[in-house]
C-alpha cells in the first residue's frame, strides 16, 4: 500500500498542476501564453527558476519567457542559443523518458557552447538525489499533429524540496509539458487567424472584400469555419462550411447546411452556445459527430457585413481542444479519486457531503412535522425546501435526519461509516500486495451492493464511507447488512483465499451540520458496533 500521506502530496500537486494547464488556455496571445507556461512552472510544479526556449524560423533557440528571477530574466530573456548546441545537450543529457537531464558533474563539457543559461556554485551534494546548482534539466515541447518537429524547450531549475525529481515529478513536467506545447501551437494559430480576420475586417471597412480572396482564406483554414445566417427565422442556420469542419464533424459540406450549430451541440451545452450567439462571443462545448460521438471544440465568433449597408452572417472558428480537454478531464478525475480503487478520494466525498448541506441555523433542529414534510406537504419524507425569495438557498432542499427510534416512514440522507475488521494482520502476514487487492475487491463489491446516484468513497487506510439518499432508518440498516455480507466472503489473491470483516456507522446528515460533524457521527457509531461486536466474538470464545 501507498505511504499515508503520499496521496495527499499527490493531490495537492495535481490541483496545482490542473489549475497551471488551465491557466494556459486563458492567455491572449502568444507572448501571454510563453509566459503563462514558464509562469506555471514556478506556481504549479515546484521550481523556483523556470526558462522557454522557443524555436525561431531560422532554427536557433530564443528565450522567449522566463520567471522566477527577475535579475536572470533581464540577463538572458532574448539571447539566442544555436541550434547545434541545443540538439548536443539534447542527445548527451540522460533520458529520463522525454525529459532530459544532465548532472552538474557532467558540466564541463559544456563551456563551449552558446546555450543562454543561469547557475549559480554551491556545496557538493549531501546525499545522492540532492539537487546541485549547475544540474540542468530539460522539458522538450514537440509540436502536434505527427511531424515531431522541435517546438521549443523549458528548462527548470531549483526544486523547492531540494532534490532532484521522483517519477512523479518528472511525470508532472512531462505532462505539464505536452500540454505547453500544444497551447503555444493554439497560441501561434490563433494569432495567425487573428490576424487573417483583423486584415479582412479592415478590407471591408473600405469596400467591400473581394469574394475570391475571402473564400480562399474561409476554404482553407487549417481549422473549422463556417458563416451562419444573424438574426430573423432562420439565426443561426449554416450557409457556409469549409473542408477543415467538415472533416471534424464528419459530414459533408451539403448535409450540415441542413443544421444549426444548435442542432449539433451537446445537450448539456445548450445554454453555454446561446450565452455566445453574439459578435465576440466564445465558448467551450460540444459537437455531435456524424458516428454519434461528440468532440470538444472552441468556439470564436466575429460578424461580416455582405456589404456596407447589408445583411451581416456570423462567421465562426471552430476549433478542435479534444486533446486538451481530455488531459484536462483526467487530472480533474485523478485529483478527485483514489488512485488505488479509482473511488471518490476524501477530498471528493466531502465535497459532495457539503453540497447538500446549507448552514441555515436550526435546520437540523426543527420539529418533525417541519422537517418531515416535502414541497408537496406530503408526511414522511425528512426534507424542507427553502423558497425564501433571493435568500442564500433559494428553492435548496433541506436535508433533515429522521427522528431516531421512531419508526415514522421517514427518510433521508444516510451516512454509512465502514471500517475493515482483520485487514491489518492481512497487511502484516502476506504483505501490501495482498492488502492492496483486497482493497480494491472491497470496493467493487461495496459500489455493486449500492443503488445508482449512490456515492462510494474510500476516506484513506481501510475506511469507507457511503452516500445514500432517500432511505429511512430500516432501510439503511437493511444496506449495511447487504454490504457486510458482501465483503464477507473470501477474496482471492494469487491463488490464496483472505476473509476481512467489516464494522459499519451509521449516520445521519441534516443542514446545520458540517460534513465533518456528519463524518465524526457516523465514524463514532462505527466505532460503537465494532466494540459492541467484538465483546460478543469474545464471550462466544
Amino acid at each position: 500500500m501507498e505511504a499515508e500521506s503520499e496521496p495527499y502530496v499527490r493531490l495537492a500537486t495535481m490541483r496545482q498542476l490542473h489549475q497551471a494547464v488551465a491557466d494556459l488556455n486563458t492567455a491572449r496571445s502568444l507572448a501571454d501564453t510563453l509566459q503563462t507556461v514558464a509562469d506555471g512552472i514556478v506556481t504549479g510544479l515546484g521550481y523556483e527558476l523556470a526558462c522557454v526556449n522557443l524555436v525561431r524560423a531560422d532554427g536557433d533557440l530564443v528565450v522567449a519567457a522566463f520567471a522566477g528571477n527577475s535579475a536572470a530574466e533581464a540577463l538572458i530573456t532574448g539571447r539566442v542559443g544555436s541550434r547545434s548546441s541545443w540538439e548536443r545537450r539534447l542527445m548527451m543529457g540522460q533520458a529520463w523518458d522525454e525529459l532530459r537531464f544532465i548532472p552538474h558533474t557532467d558540466g564541463w563539457v559544456l563551456l563551449d557552447d552558446d546555450v543562454p543559461q543561469w547557475h549559480t556554485d554551491g556545496p557538493d551534494p549531501r546525499f545522492e538525489d540532492e539537487w546541485h546548482p549547475q544540474d540542468r534539466l530539460y522539458a522538450p515541447m514537440y509540436a502536434t499533429g505527427g511531424d515531431a518537429d522541435l517546438l521549443g524547450v523549458i528548462s527548470v531549475d531549483r526544486p523547492r524540496n531540494g532534490r532532484r525529481p521522483g517519477a512523479w515529478g518528472r511525470e508532472a513536467l512531462q505532462m505539464y509539458a505536452s500540454q505547453a506545447s500544444i497551447a503555444i501551437g493554439n497560441a501561434r494559430l490563433r494569432a495567425n487567424m487573428q490576424r487573417a480576420l483583423v486584415r479582412l475586417e479592415r478590407e471591408q471597412q473600405a469596400l467591400r472584400a473581394s469574394e475570391e480572396s475571402f473564400r480562399q482564406a474561409f476554404e482553407y483554414a487549417p481549422s473549422g469555419m463556417a458563416i451562419a445566417e444573424m438574426g430573423g427565422d432562420q439565426h443561426g442556420r449554416l450557409l457556409r462550411t469549409n473542408d477543415a469542419l467538415c472533416r471534424l464533424l464528419g459530414r459533408p459540406a451539403s448535409v450540415l447546411r441542413r443544421y444549426s450549430f444548435a442542432d449539433l451541440v451537446h445537450p448539456e451545452d445548450i445554454g453555454t452556445l446561446l450565452r455566445t450567439s453574439a459578435e465576440g462571443g466564445r465558448a467551450e462545448l460540444r459537437l455531435g459527430r456524424r458516428d454519434g460521438t461528440y468532440l470538444w471544440v472552441s468556439l470564436r465568433n466575429s460578424v461580416v457585413a455582405d456589404t456596407a449597408d447589408g445583411p451581416r452572417f456570423l462567421l465562426t472558428h471552430v476549433e478542435d481542444i479534444e486533446e486538451r480537454k481530455r488531459h484536462e478531464l483526467h487530472l480533474a478525475h485523478r485529483a478527485s479519486h483514489d488512485a488505488l480503487t479509482g473511488l471518490p478520494n476524501s477530498a471528493e466525498l466531502r465535497s459532495r457531503l457539503s453540497a447538500r448541506l446549507c448552514e441555515r441555523p436550526g435546520a437540523a433542529l426543527e420539529s418533525p412535522d417541519a422537517a418531515h414534510r416535502d414541497p408537496d406537504d406530503q408526511p414522511g419524507r425528512g426534507y424542507e425546501v427553502d423558497q425564501a425569495p433571493g435568500g442564500p438557498y433559494d428553492h435548496h432542499v433541506h436535508v433533515v435526519a429522521p427522528d431516531t427510534g421512531h419508526d415514522d416512514g421517514a427518510k433521508g440522507l444516510a451516512v454509512l461509516f465502514c471500517d475493515l475488521d482483520g485487514f491489518k494482520s492481512i497487511n502484516d502476514r502476506f504483505g501490501h500486495h495482498t492488502g492492496d487487492a483486497v482493497l480494491i475487491e472491497v470496493a467493487r463489491r461495496l459500489t455493486t451492493g449500492v443503488r445508482d446516484g449512490d456515492t462510494v468513497a474510500r476516506l484513506g487506510g481501510d475506511e469507507f464511507v457511503v452516500l445514500a439518499d432517500g432511505l429511512g432508518e430500516a432501510d439503511a440498516a437493511d444496506l449495511a447488512v447487504r454490504l457486510r455480507n458482501a465483503i464477507i466472503p473470501p477474496i482471492r489473491v494469487d491463488g490464496r483465499a483472505v476473509r476481512v470483516g467489516a464494522s459499519f456507522g451509521i449516520g445521519w446528515a441534516a443542514c446545520g451540520m458540517t460534513a465533518e460533524e456528519v463524518l465524526r457521527s457516523a465514524d463514532q457509531r462505527m466505532y460503537v458496533e465494532k466494540r459492541s461486536r467484538s465483546k460478543v466474538h469474545r464471550r462466544a470464545g
